[in-house]
């Protein structure tokens, strides 16, 4: 029998240096969860299907079930422990909670996460962009109107004005504009 050899790496996790010794096949996810005690993170499939466990690194939305944490050396990383400052909540859970945009909460974390990359990534215009950026993710419970809400209302994208073409389901703008 051989000994497994283990890895020395360093990531900043939620703003904290952090040292592990991991074997090259642990992923991100369970680095995160087991090694490092931050459970907010989930484990939904662990096939990147469905989303729950979406983080940032270095400001990118991952599906960490799908990254070796040895990969990850040197980066930092954001789960949803590390986006509250102090009692503060992040704009994206406070939306959250005001739009009831979650049911049994198992993906909110992983939902959270996706929407704060999204934003960075400047590419939502309107809802339906919201929509198709957040198709990664997955909420069983279906809560996707309110999470659609959630994130425009962060995002500044307000409902339909008149004169605009309205997703009747959903009550927000197409983007298309009625003549």
């Amino acid at each position: 029998m051989y000994a497994q050899q283990q890895h020395p790496i360093r990531l900043r996790i939620n703003g904290q240096d952090r040292d592990f010794a991991v074997e090259s096949w642990v992923t991100l996810l369970d680095l995160l969860r087991e090694r490092a005690g931050l459970t907010g993170t989930k484990k939904g499939c662990d096939h990147g299907q469905c989303g729950a466990c979406t983080v940032l690194v270095d400001g990118r939305r991952i599906n960490s079930c799908l990254t070796l944490a040895v990969m990850q050396d040197g980066h930092e990383v954001t789960t949803i422990e590390g986006l509250a400052q102090g009692d503060a909540l992040d704009p994206l859970q406070q939306a959250f909670i005001e739009h009831d945009a979650f049911q049994c909460g198992y993906c909110t974390p992983g939902q959270i996460c996706s929407a704060k990359g999204l934003i960075a990534e400047g590419q939502a215009r309107c809802f339906d962009d919201v929509r198709e950026l957040m198709s990664g993710n997955l909420c069983r419970c279906g809560a996707y109107p309110q999470i659609a809400r959630a994130v425009g209302e962060v995002l500044g994208i307000a409902p339909a004005q008149p004169g605009q073409a309205v997703d009747e389901q959903e009550g927000f703008t197409t983007g298309a504009v009625l003549t």
